[in-house]
């Protein structure tokens, strides 16, 4: 895989930067069908960022995790970003996600 970053020394006028790799991503059937969750959880140490996709029914006190992810901070900047892009396409297209009143980030109600 190419890095993109740094380059020692810096490039020359005729040296181009490396073109960006496709990945092929493959997904066995049960990841394939993905898992619904209407509740994450966040927590983070300085290397790690823990992302626990849960499922709460209305009427249970008890949420069930069905994922979690491990990432980097790096890599989870980037998902922020992506997410950012993401959803301003989708409210170009199908108009503001309404949201409820301004709540604490760090709280889940």
């Amino acid at each position: 895989m190419r890095s993109r970053g740094v380059y020692p020394g810096g490039m020359s006028q005729s040296e181009k930067p490396p073109e960006p790799q496709q990945i092929q991503v493959d997904l066995d059937e049960a990841t394939a069908q993905g898992a619904y969750c209407n509740l994450v959880l966040i927590n983070h140490s300085d290397s790690e960022f823990i992302l626990d996709f849960a499922f709460i029914q209305p009427a249970a006190p008890r949420a069930r995790v069905r994922a979690r992810i491990v990432s980097s901070p790096r890599h989870t900047k980037r998902l922020l970003r992506a997410l950012e892009a993401n959803l301003q396409r989708y409210e170009a297209l199908f108009g503001k996600i309404e949201e409820p009143l301004p709540t604490d980030p760090t709280t889940i109600s």
